[in-house]
């Protein structure tokens, strides 16, 4: 006797939600306890400013805000989401899970769990919701992404703390007619893991007297000459898998990792001039798994796409993860 399956159906983005953090954090304040001036900040990152949370805001409460905002976009009844997907890496709880409480202040008892793929981590999300809502294992599905890195850095590391912010933006997938996220290319290289690692284990910081508070650091020039080397073919490779061409698309929105480093991404792959290449990383800062969706927000807000836009998406970070995938826009 056969195992009864469920019935494939095209999945796509239904909603979109953002939540950025009040507090607005200059240069010139990041200057001060790094040793560099707001000016070098500005050259080198493209960030003029960036969002920190307040003391006593979690990545779940940022992550219930950006959902409950992608929800009503997608005019979906909170009980009827069938699973909550949380990528983040800064959660600072071992166990349960962030994505069930999120999923219970939502109004839902869906299947909750959360994800970490660093940067990547909402492509990865995105990738798991599409699979789920076209197998049937839920109808709709939340994606977010939602991280506090102000918890997990050192305020005065110029490496990272001139880039780190904090902030969450969240997706609903769910059935549409038509495919509405392509086939998602994505990989890893654990070989490079300590590129972007943090300082200490939790168990060096418990058992060996002297090791101070973990925190995350990274290698910023070797992280910049993989990026741009390698990205350009995940994305490449990513259109080829969906059957689209450059000219096809309406935006390119990569991991909002530095200006620099987008720029010099965008321009090797050639893309047609028409097509918009997301810079929300000026104002908002390198928010990690919350980056993606963060930016094709702002596209939206400003009127730069329009539903039924195709757009790329490119995540890449710690791990060394990466994954990509072409979507058309709600």
């Amino acid at each position: 006797m056969q195992i009864q399956r469920t019935t494939a159906q095209d999945a796509g983005i239904l909603g979109i939600g953002a939540y950025r953090p009040h507090r607005v954090v200059t240069n010139e304040e990041v200057a001060s306890r790094t040793g560099r001036t707001a000016e070098w900040i500005q050259r080198r990152t493209g960030i003029v400013e960036r969002r920190y949370a307040a003391a006593d805001e979690t990545v779940v409460d940022m992550a219930v805000e950006a959902a409950r905002k992608a929800v009503a976009d997608a005019g979906v009844e909170p009980h009827l989401i069938g699973a909550v997907v949380l990528s983040s890496m800064s959660g600072l709880r071992q166990s349960p899970g962030d994505a069930t409480e999120i999923a219970d202040r939502l109004g839902t008892r869906g299947a909750a769990f959360d994800l970490n793929a660093a940067c990547a981590g909402f492509c990865y999300g995105l990738a798991l919701a599409a699979s789920m809502v076209r197998d049937g294992a839920a109808r709709y599905v939340v994606v977010i992404g939602s991280d506090k890195m102000t918890d997990i850095i050192d305020p005065e590391d110029p490496s990272a703390a001139i880039l780190f912010a904090d902030g969450a933006g969240a997706m609903v997938v769910g059935p549409r007619e038509e495919c509405g996220i392509g086939p998602v290319v994505w990989g890893s290289d654990g070989s490079r893991r300590e590129l972007i690692a943090h300082s200490a284990s939790w168990l060096e910081y418990r058992d060996e007297p002297g090791t101070v508070w973990p925190t995350m650091r990274m290698a910023g020039p070797e992280v910049f000459r993989w990026a741009i080397e390698e990205m350009p073919k995940v994305a490449t490779a990513a259109l080829d898998a969906a059957g689209i061409r450059p000219s096809d698309l309406a935006a390119f929105v990569p991991h909002q990792a530095n200006l620099r480093m987008i720029e010099t991404v965008a321009q090797r792959m050639e893309l047609p001039g028409h097509v918009v290449v997301a810079r929300d990383v000026a104002h908002t800062g390198n928010t990690s798994a919350a980056s993606v969706p963060l930016a094709v927000a702002r596209l939206r807000e400003s009127g730069a796409v329009t539903s039924g836009d195709l757009a790329l998406f490119l995540g890449f970070g710690a791990g060394l993860t990466w994954g990509a995938q072409v979507v058309r826009l709600p």
